[in-house]
């Protein structure tokens, strides 16, 4: 494939130093990625070495979501990013946001791009988006991600591209990009099935905004997964225990409904669960395609797959682009508008499997925060899913901090979802149905199912000494309930 075929763009190659010139002080700059794929590269990480020889600038940046560290990392080291927005995992990032050099504004994902176009966040002054290539018409094909992209070469003044050598020609065709109505013109976004397609391979892009093209051969930095534990193993014969008893009482079909899991190796090991199933015939409808979909796509358990980027670790990463040809028959990449949107999500019936830090016995769930106060991540797109699933399950294990920390406590230190978007929890000891449940019923099927032996005598007694003593729908002692957490706060222990 010829990566560069129109004339305007192909007169604006240049290097990646050159093109970091063109970065100005107080720039609100949007980029391509997502956990972390198809982000730009040799950019930000030139930018970070001009930072790092005596320019001084400071910039915004908002991106898809999480991205490698040649952009989070490099940025973050060199001091360069003054607010993030919306989703990071980068450890240096997570320490500048978390010391205060760097303001960070949470968002749902599914939110972020209407939000830009409104002007939420100011005016987008440069977008910089990898690329597979650019079309005649200045078009760009996107790499292993989607995301933000179209919203971004749509909104930014400027535009910088990246074409990335390192990412195959048989990408092309998996993409398909669909862009919905602005209020109040809004339209219905017409997916009713997990493998329809409804727009083009290639996002708009206005030629005349590319200001720089820079070629790149660096691939996306793939996540390495931890290995699959036994508390991993138990939490996913759990769920699809309970999946198979729904099925037994008439309330999902044997091909369940479109599934959607979160990101890591404790959802990776829950969804890879259903390799030793008996489930067949599963779609999938999620925002990220990591291992655990790639395995049952091969071992024919999942039919279809539509995402908004490929995040294969770096043992399937070879596996994935040798297999794109067939892929591209039972997966979609989509902006991450469409495949968090709440409409599609609603209508399909999207079953939600995310992840939380702590759960307490009412059901709130803390998806990220240490002890209430220091970020690990960001909600990213769990509240999306959890909030329009027609059937939302959180899972953790639990306990941590090698079994000093119970998963399970009296009150979340930060509440990411209410109990009004969690219908069933799950750990290694087991699940809590949660739905219909009155709060104090909620507690008692916690503590049961879902909390370590070690802790559970001591949350029964939280309970019912706060029935006694404060009465009310959903009892709570305040000050007792925070001490569940203050004992870890000294310095060092997070």
């Amino acid at each position: 494939m010829r990566r560069i075929r129109n004339p305007l763009a192909a007169a604006r190659v240049m290097s990646a130093e050159d093109a970091a010139l063109l970065v100005k002080d107080g720039m609100n700059i949007i980029t391509s990625g997502f956990t972390p794929s198809g982000y730009p590269k040799a950019v930000p990480m030139a930018l970070a070495k001009r930072v790092e020889a005596g320019d001084k600038l400071r910039i915004n940046l908002l991106t898809g979501a999480s991205v490698g560290d040649e952009l989070d990392g490099a940025l973050s080291r060199a001091g360069v990013v003054a607010k993030r927005i919306p989703y990071q995992t980068n450890p240096d990032m997570r320490k500048a946001i978390n010391n205060g050099t760097v303001d960070f504004s949470d968002i749902h994902l599914s939110h972020l791009p209407q939000q830009v176009e409104q002007g939420f966040y100011g005016e987008m002054d440069l977008a910089i988006v990898e690329a597979l290539a650019i079309l005649e018409d200045g078009s760009i094909i996107p790499t292993t991600s989607v995301g933000i992209s179209p919203t971004a070469l749509k909104v930014a003044k400027k535009v910088i591209v990246e074409i990335n050598h390192s990412q195959p020609d048989g990408l092309y065709g998996i993409h398909d990009i669909y862009m919905p109505k602005r209020p109040p013109n809004t339209s219905d976004i017409p997916i009713f099935q997990v493998h329809e397609r409804i727009g083009v391979p290639y996002m708009a892009c206005d030629p005349e905004k590319i200001i720089a093209v820079v070629e790149t051969e660096i691939e996306d930095a793939p996540r390495d997964l931890a290995v699959v534990d036994e508390v991993s193993q138990g939490i996913s014969r759990h769920l699809i225990r309970f999946l198979e008893r729904e099925v037994a009482l008439g309330r999902l079909s044997a091909k369940l409904l479109p599934l959607q899991s979160g990101v890591g190796s404790v959802a990776n090991a829950v969804l890879s669960g259903l390799a030793e199933s008996d489930f067949t015939d599963v779609s999938i409808y999620s925002e990220v395609i990591q291992d655990s979909v790639f395995e049952l796509i091969e071992s024919g358990k999942v039919i279809f797959s539509s995402g908004t980027s490929f995040t294969p670790s770096s043992s399937k990463r070879k596996w994935l682009l040798e297999h794109l040809d067939e892929l591209r028959s039972c997966c979609v990449l989509r902006p991450m508008e469409i495949s968090n949107h709440p409409e599609i999500i609603r209508r399909l019936g999207v079953i939600a499997m995310n992840t939380a830090l702590e759960i307490d016995i009412y059901g709130h769930v803390n998806s990220t925060h240490l002890f209430g106060s220091r970020l690990m991540n960001g909600v990213g797109g769990s509240g999306d899913f959890a909030r329009n699933a027609s059937l939302s399950i959180f899972s953790a294990p639990s306990v941590a901090v090698g079994g000093k920390v119970s998963s399970v406590v009296p009150m979340v230190s930060h509440v990411d979802h209410s109990e009004h978007d969690v219908h069933i929890f799950v750990t290694e000891q087991g699940v809590a149905d949660l739905r219909g449940l009155s709060p104090v019923m909620r507690a008692e099927a916690i503590i049961e199912n879902c909390a370590h032996p070690s802790f559970r005598s001591r949350l029964y007694d939280y309970l019912y000494r706060a029935q006694k003593l404060t009465g009310g729908h959903e009892p709570h002692l305040l000050e007792e309930a925070l001490s569940w957490h203050t004992a870890f706060l000294k310095e060092g222990s997070m």
